[in-house]
């Protein structure tokens, strides 16, 4: 009885070779294959926004690259994590990814129950593009500095207002950070997706906005909205006679966001590495640099090593940013 075990392992060995050799072999063998039907990329935000913008920048040069399409799925809501959740959930196979922006490491600072790990449940693929934000303002608002804003908020409490993709966004809590800073209430209006937040703030129906530059650029040359400040710690290429909110007056006000690919947990190793070699291609070509660089976007193409130490850093950066804010999670 005691030499079953050993035999069974005996005859495994020779087994797994046969199965090898004919193709069935699991792992490495599916991972060849892989991909063999397109590839979704899930956007957890509605169409027109700065995540939907790059996502469709680089999604067809990455098609180049994998030999399949990558199809793009604009799911919003709940500040990008009805989308992102749909990612954890599918199965680790490389075929469901996720472009997330920076609301996916802001999100733990301000939602008490994600239905998901924003570490544990995704395996990183690459941070794809570094983005600074915009202030930019309503043509009609009597405001062409940051400064200038600031005293109409503190001459007008509580009805100047700012509109956002979301709670718990970068714009959200960037507005609280000015309101914070300048001694003034400026009124938060969250919608459900950056297009629409931009939408009303070009109608007039709010007053101003941080946004990120890829989605606000081309209203700005075209006047249909005045960028007063940007917050990087440099100033972009893209608005390189706009001030940032430090030589605005407000030191230590830098906000940028992060725009990366994530698949679920468990995503075989040869897979993430073809996803990333994918990216890093992408980048590469000097149209898509190109079209990032007059966005506003600074490419970035990292390991899935250093992407995932950036995600642990900005987790842990906007945890402390909300709590001295005094921003409760909800």
């Amino acid at each position: 009885m005691t030499n079953v075990p050993v035999s069974r392992a005996v005859l495994a060995i020779p087994l797994a070779g046969a199965l090898a050799a004919v193709g069935l072999a699991p792992g490495p063998v599916e991972a060849q294959a892989w991909p063999s039907r397109p590839v979704r990329m899930v956007v957890p935000f509605a169409p027109g926004g700065n995540t939907d913008i790059l996502a469709r920048v680089i999604a067809p040069r990455m098609a180049e690259s994998l030999g399949q399409p990558v199809v793009i799925e604009n799911r919003g809501g709940a500040g990008g994590a009805i989308g992102t959740e749909i990612v954890a959930r599918a199965a680790p196979d490389g075929y469901a990814i996720a472009m997330v922006s920076a609301a996916h490491v802001i999100n733990p600072a301000m939602v008490k129950r994600l239905p998901y790990d924003s570490l544990r449940d995704f395996q990183p693929v690459a941070l794809v593009a570094d983005v600074p934000t915009a202030l930019v303002v309503h043509p009609s608002l009597p405001a062409r500095s940051v400064q200038d804003l600031i005293a109409l908020g503190r001459k007008r409490p509580g009805q100047v207002h700012y509109s956002t993709s979301g709670r718990g966004t970068v714009g959200h809590l960037s507005g609280e950070l000015l309101s914070a800073a300048a001694g003034a209430k400026f009124v938060h209006v969250p919608y459900k997706g950056a297009g629409p937040a931009l939408v009303d703030l070009i109608a007039g129906q709010v007053e101003f906005q941080f946004a990120s530059m890829p989605a606000v650029v081309q209203f700005v040359r075209a006047g249909k909205l005045r960028m007063i400040a940007q917050t990087g710690e440099r100033r972009s290429p893209a608005a390189a006679d706009v001030p940032t909110m430090q030589e605005s007056g407000l030191p230590g006000f830098v906000v940028s966001s992060g725009f990366g690919i994530l698949a679920p947990a468990g995503t075989p190793r040869p897979v993430v590495d073809r996803l990333n070699a994918s990216v890093k291609a992408a980048l590469g070509v000097p149209e898509v640099r190109r079209v990032f660089s007059e966005q506003g976007a600074d490419p970035v193409g990292s390991t899935p090593e250093e992407y995932e130490a950036f995600n642990r850093a900005e987790i842990a950066r906007w945890i402390k940013a909300a709590r001295e804010a005094g921003i409760q999670p909800e």
